[in-house]
């Protein structure tokens, strides 16, 4: 419920009464590409809310909620990179680019831009990533495919961990919004 809230709070902020959509159940997946190994964790509890008037939008990744194949992985990601006892969750609050140029009446997909502030780590940068908007059957979907420094966000990753773990992640979003 915690999650909600700050997710409404955070669309709050810059949606006002407009009419949006929102899920409870997105899906974040981050892979490390790394010599010695790839880690790949997924998310099944992202909260993400749309403005279908403007495209602002905002989504919420709660941190521990991230399953890796390997229990010592997760163990390792929660307290020692992601500290997620301090920073239970990571976040990005912006807008689609050129989202006027949707027609939400007919089914289509659309390559666009969005651009906002994520947070993740207690540390926010402003970002600009390629976003896939799809509308099927009314329902709009959002999907996204980018990459993450670690070093950006305050993520220190130990000389001796170099080969395991790369300072580039490869990052999927996908909501689906009812």
């Amino acid at each position: 419920m915690k999650k909600l809230v700050l997710l409404l709070f955070l669309g709050a902020s810059f949606m006002g009464q407009a009419q949006k959509v929102s899920t409870r159940s997105g899906f974040v997946k981050f892979f490390s590409d790394a010599p010695v190994e790839d880690i790949t964790a997924e998310n099944n509890q992202v909260s993400s809310i749309l403005n279908l008037e403007d495209g602002s939008f905002a989504f919420l990744v709660p941190i521990k909620a991230f399953q890796f194949e390997k229990a010592l992985m997760q163990e390792h990601f929660n307290e020692n990179y992601m500290e997620s006892g301090k920073f239970p969750s990571a976040s990005f609050k912006g807008s689609i680019v050129d989202y006027t140029k949707i027609d939400l009446s007919k089914d289509a997909k659309y390559t666009l831009q969005f651009k906002g502030t994520m947070t993740v780590h207690g540390e926010s940068q402003e970002i600009t990533k390629e976003v896939i908007l799809l509308v099927k059957g009314g329902k709009v979907s959002v999907q996204a495919e980018f990459l993450l420094k670690c070093s950006d966000y305050g993520i220190e990753i130990p000389t001796a961990k170099k080969d395991n773990i790369s300072n580039e992640i490869s990052v999927t979003v996908k909501f689906d919004y009812a």
